[in-house]
Protein backbone atom coordinates (compact mmCIF):
# COMPACT_ATOMS: atom_id res chain seq x y z
CA UNK A 1 0.00 0.00 0.00
CA UNK A 2 1.32 3.40 -0.99
CA UNK A 3 0.97 5.57 2.12
CA UNK A 4 1.35 8.86 0.26
CA UNK A 5 -1.79 10.99 0.47
CA UNK A 6 -3.37 8.47 2.87
CA UNK A 7 -5.20 9.58 6.02
CA UNK A 8 -3.55 7.75 8.93
CA UNK A 9 -4.65 7.26 12.53
CA UNK A 10 -1.56 6.55 14.65
CA UNK A 11 -2.51 5.56 18.20
CA UNK A 12 0.37 5.74 20.63
CA UNK A 13 2.00 8.28 18.34
CA UNK A 14 3.29 10.34 21.25
CA UNK A 15 4.93 7.35 22.92
CA UNK A 16 8.43 5.91 22.76
CA UNK A 17 7.80 3.84 19.64
CA UNK A 18 5.10 6.06 18.18
CA UNK A 19 7.40 9.06 17.71
CA UNK A 20 9.77 6.93 15.65
CA UNK A 21 6.92 5.45 13.59
CA UNK A 22 5.66 8.99 12.88
CA UNK A 23 9.10 10.03 11.60
CA UNK A 24 9.41 6.86 9.52
CA UNK A 25 5.98 7.49 7.95
CA UNK A 26 7.17 10.94 6.91
CA UNK A 27 10.26 9.42 5.29
CA UNK A 28 7.96 7.13 3.32
CA UNK A 29 6.02 10.05 1.91
CA UNK A 30 3.16 10.60 4.37
CA UNK A 31 2.31 14.22 5.13
CA UNK A 32 2.22 15.47 8.73
CA UNK A 33 -1.26 16.92 8.20
CA UNK A 34 -2.52 13.46 7.16
CA UNK A 35 -1.37 11.70 10.36
CA UNK A 36 -3.66 12.07 13.36
CA UNK A 37 -2.29 11.20 16.80
CA UNK A 38 -4.96 11.01 19.54
CA UNK A 39 -3.97 12.08 23.07
CA UNK A 40 -5.37 10.09 25.97
CA UNK A 41 -6.56 13.24 27.76
CA UNK A 42 -8.89 13.95 24.86
CA UNK A 43 -9.59 10.53 23.33
CA UNK A 44 -10.16 7.43 25.49
CA UNK A 45 -9.68 4.43 23.20
CA UNK A 46 -11.50 2.24 25.73
CA UNK A 47 -14.75 3.92 24.65
CA UNK A 48 -16.34 2.68 21.44
CA UNK A 49 -17.88 6.01 20.52
CA UNK A 50 -14.39 7.53 20.64
CA UNK A 51 -12.83 4.93 18.32
CA UNK A 52 -15.84 5.23 15.98
CA UNK A 53 -15.15 8.96 15.72
CA UNK A 54 -11.39 8.54 15.25
CA UNK A 55 -11.72 5.94 12.48
CA UNK A 56 -13.95 8.12 10.29
CA UNK A 57 -12.37 9.13 6.97
CA UNK A 58 -9.12 7.25 7.72
CA UNK A 59 -7.38 5.03 5.18
CA UNK A 60 -4.93 3.37 7.59
CA UNK A 61 -5.04 2.70 11.32
CA UNK A 62 -1.76 1.84 13.06
CA UNK A 63 -2.53 0.78 16.62
CA UNK A 64 0.47 1.13 18.94
CA UNK A 65 -1.23 2.48 22.07
CA UNK A 66 -0.97 0.08 25.01
CA UNK A 67 -0.81 -0.20 28.75
CA UNK A 68 2.75 -1.43 29.22
CA UNK A 69 5.37 -1.92 31.91
CA UNK A 70 8.26 -4.05 33.09
CA UNK A 71 7.90 -7.62 34.29
CA UNK A 72 7.14 -6.91 37.92
CA UNK A 73 4.87 -3.97 37.14
CA UNK A 74 2.33 -6.56 35.97
CA UNK A 75 2.01 -8.08 39.44
CA UNK A 76 -1.32 -7.05 40.97
CA UNK A 77 -2.44 -5.34 37.74
CA UNK A 78 -3.49 -8.34 35.65
CA UNK A 79 -7.08 -7.18 35.15
CA UNK A 80 -6.00 -3.70 34.07
CA UNK A 81 -3.50 -5.07 31.56
CA UNK A 82 -6.00 -7.51 30.09
CA UNK A 83 -9.08 -5.32 29.87
CA UNK A 84 -7.53 -2.06 28.74
CA UNK A 85 -5.38 -3.59 26.03
CA UNK A 86 -8.07 -5.98 24.81
CA UNK A 87 -10.84 -3.40 24.67
CA UNK A 88 -8.69 -0.85 22.82
CA UNK A 89 -7.80 -3.41 20.16
CA UNK A 90 -11.36 -4.70 19.75
CA UNK A 91 -12.83 -1.21 19.58
CA UNK A 92 -10.37 -0.04 16.96
CA UNK A 93 -10.74 -3.10 14.72
CA UNK A 94 -14.53 -2.92 14.73
CA UNK A 95 -14.58 0.85 14.28
CA UNK A 96 -12.02 0.64 11.46
CA UNK A 97 -14.00 -1.98 9.57
CA UNK A 98 -17.29 -0.11 9.84
CA UNK A 99 -15.62 3.19 8.86
CA UNK A 100 -14.22 1.67 5.66
CA UNK A 101 -10.57 1.83 6.70
CA UNK A 102 -8.43 0.18 4.04
CA UNK A 103 -5.85 -1.36 6.40
CA UNK A 104 -5.45 -1.98 10.13
CA UNK A 105 -2.03 -2.68 11.67
CA UNK A 106 -2.15 -4.13 15.19
CA UNK A 107 1.01 -4.30 17.27
CA UNK A 108 1.20 -7.50 19.27
CA UNK A 109 3.87 -8.76 21.64
CA UNK A 110 6.32 -11.54 22.33
CA UNK A 111 4.27 -12.01 25.53
CA UNK A 112 1.67 -13.79 23.39
CA UNK A 113 3.95 -16.80 22.97
CA UNK A 114 3.54 -19.92 25.11
CA UNK A 115 5.77 -20.21 28.16
CA UNK A 116 7.30 -23.43 26.82
CA UNK A 117 7.64 -22.45 23.15
CA UNK A 118 10.86 -23.72 21.52
CA UNK A 119 13.61 -21.18 20.81
CA UNK A 120 13.55 -19.23 18.55
CA UNK A 121 9.81 -18.50 18.67
CA UNK A 122 8.12 -19.24 15.35
CA UNK A 123 4.73 -17.88 14.38
CA UNK A 124 3.45 -21.46 13.97
CA UNK A 125 4.04 -22.09 17.71
CA UNK A 126 1.87 -19.22 18.94
CA UNK A 127 -1.16 -21.32 19.96
CA UNK A 128 0.68 -24.32 21.39
CA UNK A 129 0.39 -23.33 25.03
CA UNK A 130 -0.36 -20.68 27.64
CA UNK A 131 1.83 -17.57 27.98
CA UNK A 132 4.19 -16.94 30.90
CA UNK A 133 2.08 -16.51 34.03
CA UNK A 134 3.25 -13.05 35.13
CA UNK A 135 2.61 -11.40 31.76
CA UNK A 136 -0.19 -13.70 30.54
CA UNK A 137 -2.91 -11.09 30.95
CA UNK A 138 -1.06 -8.72 28.64
CA UNK A 139 -0.12 -11.44 26.16
CA UNK A 140 -3.65 -12.82 25.99
CA UNK A 141 -5.11 -9.34 25.46
CA UNK A 142 -2.92 -9.11 22.37
CA UNK A 143 -3.99 -12.57 21.22
CA UNK A 144 -7.59 -11.33 21.45
CA UNK A 145 -6.66 -8.55 19.01
CA UNK A 146 -5.08 -11.11 16.67
CA UNK A 147 -8.22 -13.29 16.78
CA UNK A 148 -10.36 -10.25 16.00
CA UNK A 149 -8.10 -9.27 13.10
CA UNK A 150 -8.33 -12.73 11.58
CA UNK A 151 -12.08 -13.00 12.20
CA UNK A 152 -12.81 -9.70 10.47
CA UNK A 153 -10.52 -10.74 7.65
CA UNK A 154 -12.26 -14.11 7.23
CA UNK A 155 -15.84 -12.83 7.44
CA UNK A 156 -15.58 -9.39 5.88
CA UNK A 157 -12.36 -9.45 3.88
CA UNK A 158 -10.99 -6.68 6.11
CA UNK A 159 -7.26 -6.06 5.64
CA UNK A 160 -5.94 -6.38 9.20
CA UNK A 161 -2.40 -7.50 10.03
CA UNK A 162 -0.75 -8.41 13.33
CA UNK A 163 2.92 -7.95 14.23
CA UNK A 164 4.50 -9.88 17.13
CA UNK A 165 7.13 -7.51 18.46
CA UNK A 166 9.97 -8.25 20.89
CA UNK A 167 11.04 -5.87 23.71
CA UNK A 168 12.22 -2.44 22.58
CA UNK A 169 15.02 -0.18 23.74
CA UNK A 170 16.55 3.09 22.61
CA UNK A 171 16.69 6.85 23.24
CA UNK A 172 13.64 8.32 25.02
CA UNK A 173 12.81 4.95 26.62
CA UNK A 174 10.96 4.73 29.95
CA UNK A 175 13.64 4.98 32.66
CA UNK A 176 11.16 5.13 35.55
CA UNK A 177 12.24 2.45 38.08
CA UNK A 178 8.57 1.58 38.72
CA UNK A 179 7.82 0.60 35.14
CA UNK A 180 11.01 0.31 33.08
CA UNK A 181 12.23 -2.78 31.25
CA UNK A 182 15.65 -4.39 31.61
CA UNK A 183 17.91 -2.10 29.57
CA UNK A 184 16.73 1.31 30.84
CA UNK A 185 16.54 -0.11 34.38
CA UNK A 186 20.17 -1.27 34.23
CA UNK A 187 21.39 1.98 32.69
CA UNK A 188 19.75 3.99 35.43
CA UNK A 189 21.00 1.73 38.24
CA UNK A 190 24.58 2.01 37.00
CA UNK A 191 24.35 5.76 36.47
CA UNK A 192 22.96 6.34 39.97
CA UNK A 193 25.49 3.97 41.57
CA UNK A 194 28.31 6.00 40.05
CA UNK A 195 26.73 9.30 41.07
CA UNK A 196 26.25 8.09 44.66
CA UNK A 197 29.64 6.46 45.02
CA UNK A 198 28.30 2.91 45.32
CA UNK A 199 30.56 0.07 44.28
CA UNK A 200 27.76 -2.36 43.35
CA UNK A 201 24.36 -2.63 41.70
CA UNK A 202 21.56 -5.09 42.43
CA UNK A 203 19.93 -6.93 39.53
CA UNK A 204 16.86 -9.16 39.72
CA UNK A 205 17.22 -12.85 38.90
CA UNK A 206 20.37 -14.92 38.56
CA UNK A 207 21.46 -13.66 35.14
CA UNK A 208 20.81 -16.88 33.24
CA UNK A 209 17.60 -15.78 31.49
CA UNK A 210 18.07 -14.70 27.89
CA UNK A 211 16.24 -11.90 26.12
CA UNK A 212 16.12 -10.36 22.66
CA UNK A 213 16.12 -6.57 22.41
CA UNK A 214 14.99 -4.54 19.42
CA UNK A 215 16.21 -1.00 18.69
CA UNK A 216 13.24 1.35 18.47
CA UNK A 217 14.14 2.94 15.12
CA UNK A 218 14.51 -0.51 13.55
CA UNK A 219 11.08 -1.41 14.95
CA UNK A 220 9.55 1.69 13.38
CA UNK A 221 11.04 0.77 10.01
CA UNK A 222 9.61 -2.75 10.28
CA UNK A 223 6.12 -1.49 11.15
CA UNK A 224 6.04 0.93 8.22
CA UNK A 225 7.37 -1.68 5.79
CA UNK A 226 4.62 -4.07 6.93
CA UNK A 227 2.08 -1.27 6.46
CA UNK A 228 3.28 -0.79 2.90
CA UNK A 229 3.92 -4.38 1.82
CA UNK A 230 2.21 -7.03 4.00
CA UNK A 231 -1.48 -7.91 3.55
CA UNK A 232 -1.98 -11.37 5.05
CA UNK A 233 -3.91 -12.26 8.24
CA UNK A 234 -1.16 -14.55 9.56
CA UNK A 235 0.90 -12.89 12.33
CA UNK A 236 4.55 -11.99 11.70
CA UNK A 237 7.42 -11.69 14.18
CA UNK A 238 9.23 -8.37 14.32
CA UNK A 239 12.59 -8.28 16.09
CA UNK A 240 16.35 -8.36 15.81
CA UNK A 241 16.67 -12.14 15.84
CA UNK A 242 19.47 -12.29 18.43
CA UNK A 243 19.42 -12.92 22.16
CA UNK A 244 21.70 -12.16 25.11
CA UNK A 245 21.72 -13.40 28.70
CA UNK A 246 20.85 -10.87 31.39
CA UNK A 247 24.28 -11.51 32.93
CA UNK A 248 26.05 -10.65 29.67
CA UNK A 249 23.74 -7.67 29.18
CA UNK A 250 24.51 -6.25 32.62
CA UNK A 251 28.24 -6.74 32.12
CA UNK A 252 28.13 -5.10 28.67
CA UNK A 253 26.29 -2.03 29.95
CA UNK A 254 28.75 -1.77 32.87
CA UNK A 255 31.58 -1.86 30.34
CA UNK A 256 30.01 0.79 28.09
CA UNK A 257 29.39 3.05 31.11
CA UNK A 258 32.85 2.34 32.56
CA UNK A 259 31.37 1.03 35.83
CA UNK A 260 33.85 -1.13 37.73
CA UNK A 261 31.55 -2.15 40.59
CA UNK A 262 30.06 -5.51 41.52
CA UNK A 263 26.82 -6.96 40.15
CA UNK A 264 24.78 -8.54 42.95
CA UNK A 265 21.99 -10.88 41.88
CA UNK A 266 18.68 -11.00 43.75
CA UNK A 267 17.45 -14.53 43.08
CA UNK A 268 14.21 -13.88 44.98
CA UNK A 269 13.09 -11.87 41.94
CA UNK A 270 13.19 -14.57 39.28
CA UNK A 271 10.17 -14.61 36.97
CA UNK A 272 8.94 -14.72 33.42
CA UNK A 273 10.11 -16.95 30.60
CA UNK A 274 13.65 -18.26 30.85
CA UNK A 275 14.31 -17.79 27.13
CA UNK A 276 12.94 -15.28 24.63
CA UNK A 277 14.04 -14.96 21.03
CA UNK A 278 12.12 -14.61 17.78
CA UNK A 279 12.58 -16.32 14.47
CA UNK A 280 12.44 -13.25 12.22
CA UNK A 281 12.86 -14.95 8.84
CA UNK A 282 9.22 -14.48 7.81
CA UNK A 283 9.41 -10.67 8.06
CA UNK A 284 12.40 -10.63 5.74
CA UNK A 285 10.68 -12.98 3.31
CA UNK A 286 7.30 -11.23 3.27
CA UNK A 287 8.22 -7.54 3.36
CA UNK A 288 12.00 -7.33 3.25
CA UNK A 289 12.62 -6.27 6.83
CA UNK A 290 15.88 -6.98 8.66
CA UNK A 291 17.13 -5.06 11.71
CA UNK A 292 20.13 -2.86 10.90
CA UNK A 293 21.35 -1.49 14.24
CA UNK A 294 24.04 -3.50 16.03
CA UNK A 295 23.26 -4.16 19.68
CA UNK A 296 26.31 -2.33 21.00
CA UNK A 297 25.63 0.74 18.84
CA UNK A 298 22.02 0.81 20.02
CA UNK A 299 23.11 0.60 23.65
CA UNK A 300 25.60 3.44 23.20
CA UNK A 301 22.94 5.68 21.70
CA UNK A 302 20.54 4.83 24.54
CA UNK A 303 23.14 5.49 27.25
CA UNK A 304 24.21 8.77 25.65
CA UNK A 305 20.60 9.95 25.43
CA UNK A 306 19.93 9.08 29.07
CA UNK A 307 22.99 10.93 30.35
CA UNK A 308 22.26 13.99 28.21
CA UNK A 309 18.55 14.19 29.15
CA UNK A 310 18.46 14.00 32.94
CA UNK A 311 15.95 16.83 33.23
CA UNK A 312 13.49 14.99 30.99
CA UNK A 313 14.04 11.72 32.87
CA UNK A 314 13.32 13.37 36.22
CA UNK A 315 10.14 15.00 34.93
CA UNK A 316 8.85 11.64 33.76
CA UNK A 317 9.57 10.00 37.14
CA UNK A 318 6.43 11.64 38.47
CA UNK A 319 4.23 10.61 35.54
CA UNK A 320 3.50 6.92 34.98
CA UNK A 321 3.95 6.28 31.22
CA UNK A 322 2.01 3.04 31.14
CA UNK A 323 -0.83 4.02 28.82
CA UNK A 324 1.03 5.14 25.71
CA UNK A 325 -1.61 7.05 23.76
Amino acid sequence: MDIKRKKILLTGGNGFLGKCVFNRLLKSGAKPKDIFIPRSKEYDLRKKEVTDFLAKDKDIVIHLAAKVGGLWYHVGRQAEFFYENAIMGLNLIDSSYHAGVKKFIGLGSVCEYPDNAPIPFKESDLWRGYPSEITASYGLSKRVMLVASQAYSAQYGFNAIHLLQINLYGPDDDFNPKSSHAIPALIRKIYEAERNGKNFIEVWGDGTATREFFYVEDAAEGIVLATEKYDKPAPVNLGAGRAISIKDLAELICKLMNFKGEIRWDISKIGGQLRRQLDVSLAEKEFGFKAKTTFEDGLKKTIDWFIANQDAVKRLDNSQKTLEF
